[in-house]
């Protein structure tokens, strides 16, 4: 079980990394924080390049950790939030299936980040050496709610207002 679950960390926290790259730094193929960023605008995420940069940092930083097994549940908490900004923005409206546009992908993404925040990163953790190998279902609903929370503020004030005020210009 230690092995698994540190396989099941490393590579999805590996793989965070590299698509938080992808947004930051456009490596691996991706559209850096401009490319990104105009896309984020046309989802109502504005300002588009600073939610673009700050999503990938998430990304980058919560992959990172949860490859290392470190602070599980802000890495979970952050990945979480990403991922659920993504469901509400993107793929919900294309129905549960991947082949679709839809949510399964990031779903599973939050349900094994859920599962491996409650059962703990495993024997072979940075957690576990700091004498924290498991975390339980209250931190794994906690970092479930955070991120859905951040969520919830990201798109609320995604243009640095609550939706519905008045814009700068009074309009």
């Amino acid at each position: 079980m230690k092995l698994g679950f540190a396989l099941v960390r490393i590579i999805l926290g590996v793989l965070f990394v590299g698509h938080g790259a992808q947004k930051v730094f456009g490596k691996f193929g991706g559209f850096g924080p401009d490319g990104t960023g105009q896309f984020f605008e046309s989802l109502g995420l504005r300002p588009g390049k600073e939610m673009a940069i700050g999503a990938g940092a998430s990304e980058m930083a919560g992959g990172g950790l949860l490859a290392l097994g470190l602070f599980t549940p802000v890495a979970s908490t952050l990945l979480t939030g990403v991922m659920s900004t993504a469901l509400w923005t993107v793929h919900r409206e294309k129905g549960p299936w991947i082949s679709d546009g839809g949510y399964e992908y990031v779903l599973a993404n939050i349900a094994t980040l859920f599962v491996v925040t409650e059962a703990g990163p495993g024997g072979l953790s940075l957690d576990a050496a700091r004498g924290r190998e498991q975390w339980g279902a209250a931190w794994a609903l906690a970092a479930l709610g955070a991120g859905v929370g951040g969520t919830y503020a990201v798109l609320k004030f995604a243009d640095g207002q609550p939706q519905g005020a008045p814009s700068a210009d009074g309009g």
